[in-house]
């Protein structure tokens, strides 16, 4: 038998808050765990004229989020909150639908997942307006992931991006 929270949390925030700010962290940790998945998956199976760039440039990208997971769920653990890095759970409460590309040229790959950041990056913007005004830390926890996250999404829409700056 486990318990999901313990009987504390860090200084500063009571019980409740503490936990609530784990919990919302949870759906985050899924997102991020789905995301290294999904990396790698388009890292594996990207072909075409464009394969080696894309291939190396998305290992980066795999070995960050999988430490922003890392850094999430120690938040949590530090607040009282048990982590659940389990892929059931993750498929059980996840929001989202799967990555739908198997083999396919580097475009299909970059275009796919540049609407998998734009859902994750929202998601986390979400999640700082949910816990800033009670948990700046965990608030500064996610604004730095966003940052990374939008750089990220930037390196992919440079793909897509035309000189006069749209997206094909």
């Amino acid at each position: 038998m486990s318990n999901k929270n313990a009987s504390f949390t860090v200084p500063g925030l009571t019980e409740e808050t503490g936990h609530h700010v784990g919990e919302t962290l949870q759906l985050r940790l899924h997102a991020m765990n789905d995301l290294h998945l999904t990396l790698k998956h388009a890292h594996w199976n990207v072909v075409g004229p464009n394969f080696i760039a894309v291939h190396e440039m998305l290992d980066p990208q795999v070995d960050l989020v999988r430490g922003f997971a890392d850094e999430i769920a120690e938040r949590m653990a530090a607040m009282g909150v048990s982590p659940s890095g389990v892929p059931g759970a993750l498929v059980e409460a996840r929001t989202w639908s799967d990555y739908s590309i198997d083999r396919a040229g580097a475009i299909d790959h970059i275009r796919a997942l540049n609407d998998v950041y734009t859902g994750v990056i929202e998601d986390h913007r979400a999640a700082i307006a949910k816990v800033g005004d009670v948990d700046p830390i965990t608030e500064d926890l996610l604004i730095g992931q966003t940052a990374e996250l939008e750089k990220f999404q930037w390196f992919l829409r440079a793909h897509l991006e035309n000189g006069s700056g749209e997206l094909s």
